[in-house]
Parts: C-alpha cells; structure tokens; sequence
C-alpha cells in the first residue's frame, strides 16, 4: 500500500544533519567518530540527549527493564504503533551515523508531521535498543532480543562485560534500569533505516537499498591452552604455542571463507595473548571467530569446518581448545509486503534502488520475529562502517529519511 494522502511531504535535511552533530558531539574521538559502548557514562550521555530530544517533541516515552527506550507519537486510533528506530551504541571506534541515523531520522519525521499537522490512524513509535553493537555485552542485539522475547530478562541482566561489569549493575548506575516489561509492545510494523556499511550502493550508484534478508552470525571465542617457555631455548618441535595456534586459526578462517565463496565471511576480530612478552612462547590465546552467511546449510558448514579444523589443531599442537558461543543468530527474511513498499516508495520518489542483504547483523533481524519488518539502507563512502571515517553524504541522508517517512505514512495508515 504506498502512501498517496501526503506525496508532498519531505523532511529537513539541515534538521536532521543538526540532530546528527548534536549526538556526534556526545563522545567523539580522534578522525570525526564516536566512542559509545554500552551502559558506559557515554553511552548515558548519548541516552540523555536523545530523550530529551523526544521529550522535547511531546513523544510519550518508556523505558523497559533492559534500558530499551521507546517514544510513541498518538495516532488517530489506539492500535498498536508503526515503529522505526535502531541504536546509539557504537563500538570503540565507531562512526557518527551506525544506528544514530535510523533513530535521528525517525526524530525528525515525528518533527516533520507535527510541523504539517498530520496525525496518522495509527500511532507512531521511534526506539533505541541497549548493546545491539555486542562490543562490551556478548550477544550483539542483546536489547532488542529481549524485547521481542528471544533472552529471558534476567539471563540479560547477569550478562558479564569485557571489562567485568554486570548489565544489571550498570543499567542501574546510569539511570536507565527501567519498569517497562519485557516482551515488549508488538508494533504494528518495524522499519530500520540503516547505512549499508558496505560498499555495494556506491559501486554501484544506487541510493536506496531494499533489504530483504540479513546474514546469518555465528559468535565463538576460543581460549587455547598451551606451554609458556623461553623463546630461546625451546627447540620449534617441542613447542605448545598458543599465539601460533591462534594465528592458525585466523589463517585458517580465512581460507575457509574462500573456499565456501557466495557470501560467506569469516573474521579473527579480537586476540589476547598471556604472557604477552616478546621473548616467552604463548602459553594462552583468547579469541574470537565471526562467521557469517545469508544461508543457514552454508553457515552451519563453516562451523562445522571450523570445529573439525580446532579438534586437529589440538592434537598436532598438545594444547587444548576451549569454545564458548557468545552470539549465534540463523539468517532472517523479512517482510515481503513491506519489501516492496521501501522499494515501491523509493521508485515513486525517483531513486534507484537495489534489493539486498544486510551483512551486518541488525535490531530489525530481532523484531521479525514478532511483526512485519524491513530495512532501509543508504550508501556508505568507500563501504567504510564501524570506523571514525564513515561517511555518508548529506543528500544520501535526506533521501533515505524521506522514503522512511513514507513507508511509516502508508504502514500506519492501514
């Protein structure tokens, strides 16, 4: 169903860039980007300001027992809302728009309507979700799994960060352990807008990504045991290194997804060695394997690879190989019907589009599970994400915003 009752209406480019900016300025670091983990006192500042934000419009906001804060704008009818939204979490050295964009854009649409003095049948929601980035509580999506019912609210509140902390604890110091229950409302509708964090869209000159699926993500840390020793006079074959196992693993992954091929990925991101001295052979190595395919059969078939790889490694080695799952997600389709309106919408307002997966792991993947859902992306310079440098271009803003708006007038109109 596109939307025909407003074809006029657009949003404030300049507005929204502001809205960008203002949160840019909570915790930025070195290269024009953010540094927002979850539940940290940046992480809180980025909160506040953002609330404020839709207080200041006269949204209705809630905060639920996980942190996960959502502001509803009244419709017409008391029926359950059209919800749009994402995260302002970021990694350690993440960019200005990675989730920002999806809730800042959602703000200025709710800014847009009141200024035209449109109030649509159905209510309006914009949210933002605690820890989807998983860079300081494993899993990734932590707050919208619970929101959608996928995690019991107190396995997520016992969660243990990197740094030690307790989810519980630190939802509590800043202020965010809210009284709203989890599960949460069930939206009419839910529709991410996203940069793509990939290079597609700019290679290929598209503006609007129509995303129909997200890949599939396999979370595993492996901690290896081996022998600390001098590295002088411990001859090669009588070794037990874990830094050489675990540089094994890495060149074994990466292989791996060459082999597979299609769209599978695979990525050593993290690796901590003890003693961590230049002149002793490894006697531990933490890490941690990604792997990542838009097929369920083909990401099974990596971890399986994988698994096989680790058991080998452990006896040509003589160390041991421990697996723990930190995060483990099968690929998800989304919507059809509301595929085609994000598509339909672009079109109508001159855009090219391209239908597409998300590589990236996403809120919306989680809110599937209960409602209609899709995404939106816009392109990102140089495919460039989780990274100071991401960019996007201002036009390439707006125009993303502006199909949002419409997919949310033609869902909530239904």
């Amino acid at each position: 169903m596109a939307d025909t009752a407003h074809p006029e209406l657009r949003i404030d480019g300049e507005r929204l860039l502001a809205r960008i900016q203002a949160l840019h300025e909570v915790s930025p670091i070195d290269g024009g980007g953010n540094c927002r983990l979850a539940l940290t006192d940046d992480d809180l500042a980025g909160r506040d300001l953002v609330v404020t934000m839709m207080r200041d419009l006269g949204l209705t906001v809630s905060i639920d027992v996980v942190g996960n804060v959502v502001a509803v704008r009244a419709g017409h009818t008391h029926t359950a809302p059209v919800m749009c939204g994402s995260h302002i979490d970021t990694v350690r050295t993440g960019g200005r728009y990675d989730g920002n964009y999806g809730v800042l854009a959602g703000l200025e649409i709710i800014e847009t309507l009141d200024t035209a003095g449109v109030i649509t049948k159905r209510p309006l929601a914009v949210g933002f979700f605690t820890d989807e980035e998983g860079a300081r509580f494993a899993p990734d999506m932590l707050g919208s799994l619970v929101y959608v019912g996928g995690l019991a609210v107190e396995e997520a509140l016992d969660t243990v960060a990197i740094d030690g902390a307790r989810l519980g604890d630190e939802l509590s110091r800043i202020g965010y352990a809210g009284s709203t229950p989890c599960p949460g409302v069930v939206p009419h509708a839910f529709v991410e807008l996203h940069v793509e964090q990939g290079p597609v869209l700019e290679l290929e000159g598209v503006t609007i990504g129509a995303v129909e699926s997200v890949q599939g993500i396999s979370w595993t840390e492996l901690t290896i045991v081996g022998q600390s020793n001098h590295a002088g006079t411990t001859p090669m074959r009588l070794r037990h290194d874990a830094g050489y196992a675990a540089a094994s693993v890495a060149v074994f992954v990466r292989g791996l997804a060459g082999e597979l091929g299609g769209n599978q990925v695979a990525t050593v991101g993290a690796c901590d060695l003890h003693p961590n001295l230049v002149n002793v052979v490894a006697g531990r190595a933490v890490l941690t394997v990604d792997l990542r395919n838009t097929s369920e059969d083909g990401l099974r078939e990596a971890e399986r690879r994988l698994f096989g790889f680790l058991d080998e490694l452990a006896v040509t080695e003589g160390v041991t190989i421990t697996k723990r799952t930190l995060a483990r997600f099968e690929p998800v389709i989304f919507d059809p019907g509301v595929v085609d309106l994000v598509e339909q919408t672009a079109l109508a307002q001159g855009h090219t589009v391209r239908r597409m997966p998300s590589g990236a792991g996403h809120d919306a993947q989680m809110l599937a599970r209960v409602c209609p859902t899709a995404m939106v992306f816009v392109p990102s310079a140089k495919g460039l994400s989780h990274n100071p440098a991401e960019h996007t271009e201002p036009a390439d803003l707006e125009a993303g915003a502006n199909v949002l708006l419409h997919v949310m007038l033609a869902l909530a109109a239904e």
